[in-house]
């Protein structure tokens, strides 16, 4: 899982989706093992756990073409039981509910470091975009989970909750777009605001959709300057 708290840099989401903690390959109910001969097996730390799962969990997300991962496969990716999981997480709908937090709290800092770092409405509009799209890039695993695809089969609040992400984006915009409409000497400003956040919202989705749905193969900033001057100006 990735974060990053530069919205300004050319790559804002430094990659570390890949970079999973070492598994040892030892249950967390394991003890030590006694034969001097082999090496001691340290217990995660308390919460490192819970970390490893949802690094793991989001890693097997990020193969093409990944059917539903079910808790026995991620279990056994972990070396761990299904009963070990659920020490950690009372359900697989947390498991996600713990993927969708870090998406939240990852993207909505980034745009409110754009909030407190650029004045220009139209400015912010454009960074909101690209760290969105940049974040899902950087996550394929995160991507599919913020586009639904990952919670087909799952519990359906997982679902809503990610919808309301996307209403809270499209709010962001709406405020940018709103003061940009305002400064520009529209006769309509909430108007033009409202239809325009929606259209770059619905793009936003979409282009995540499509890196998803083509193994990860298009990118979501394919083309993204010259599609924020023709969408935002």
């Amino acid at each position: 899982m990735t974060s990053t708290s530069d919205p300004n840099a050319t790559d804002p989401v430094a990659s570390e989706a890949h970079d999973e903690p070492e598994l040892v390959g030892t249950s967390v109910d394991d003890e030590p093992v006694a034969d001097k001969a082999a090496p001691v097996r340290k217990r995660p730390k308390p919460g490192e756990r819970r970390v490893q799962i949802l690094q793991t969990l989001a890693s097997m997300l990020e193969q093409p073409g990944a059917e539903r991962v079910t808790t026995a496969a991620l279990a056994a990716k972990l070396d761990v039981s299904e009963a070990a999981l659920y020490r950690h997480f009372a359900s697989k709908a947390q498991m996600f509910e713990g993927l969708i937090e870090f998406i939240e709290q990852s993207v909505f800092t980034l745009i409110n470091q754009i909030h407190e770092r650029e004045t220009d409405a139209l400015v912010q509009a454009q960074r909101v975009l690209t760290v969105l799209l940049q974040f899902g890039e950087k996550n394929p695993g995160m991507a599919r989970v913020m586009v639904g695809d990952a919670l087909v089969f799952e519990n359906d609040r997982l679902l809503a909750r990610m919808n309301q992400f996307f209403d809270k984006i499209e709010s962001q915009l709406r405020q940018c777009l709103r003061a940009g409409a305002e400064a520009n000497g529209s006769a309509t400003p909430t108007v033009d605001a409202n239809a325009q956040a929606s259209v770059l919202t619905a793009f936003a989705v979409g282009r995540l959709q499509r890196y998803a749905r083509s193994g990860f193969k298009r990118h979501p900033t394919e083309h993204l300057d010259v599609a924020l001057r023709l969408l935002v100006g």
